[in-house]
């Protein structure tokens, strides 16, 4: 009778751990499926708002190259004392501060793609680990791959790829 209880709590155990394993996997595999496309909105997003932010400071830079000109002339043709009075007023000036939101933008949208990248990777980590380790590999069924390759620059595959990178300049 003894043997029986113990049969059964040890049957009921591995059931319980085949049951846990298999839905942490699922889990895991559900959640690297949302990452995928959590991966392709942040990137649709960062790559619109730095386009549309691109678009308006070059906007901007054209416009301010138009009107310059015209105001500086409409202000000093008239005068024959016009040099004097350009050095002694204040011009207009180009306002390099959406360059710096610009340059900010960029920083921040390629790092919260960055980070979403990592997660992905993060993710298959974690189930490859639950996979590959005891007792959980001995319970799992679908120990199919998920499949992902991060998204990168040619520049850092070629890098990758000949484990060189000599490229130092900046402004060639």
């Amino acid at each position: 009778m003894i043997g029986l209880i113990i049969g059964g709590v040890i049957v009921l155990i591995l059931v319980i751990m085949y049951f846990a394993y298999n839905n942490k996997e699922v889990a895991l595999r559900k959640e690297a499926e949302a990452q995928k496309g959590k991966i392709e909105s942040v990137f649709d997003t960062m790559w619109k708002t730095i386009k549309q932010e691109a678009g308006v400071t070059d906007e901007y830079r054209k416009t301010f190259e138009k009107i310059y000109p015209e105001l500086i002339a409409g202000r000093y043709s008239s005068d024959n004392q016009s040099l004097i009075k350009m050095i002694q007023e204040s011009n207009p000036e180009f306002d390099t501060s959406l360059y710096q939101k610009l340059m900010q933008t960029i920083e921040v949208q390629r790092a919260v793609f960055s980070t979403a990248q990592q997660r992905m990777l993060d993710i298959i980590r974690e189930r490859e680990t639950l996979l590959e380790s005891m007792p959980s590999r001995w319970f799992i069924r679908n120990t199919e791959k998920i499949e992902y390759v991060v998204i990168s620059s040619d520049v850092t595959a070629d890098i990758m790829q000949t484990r060189r990178e000599n490229d130092i300049e900046l402004f060639s």
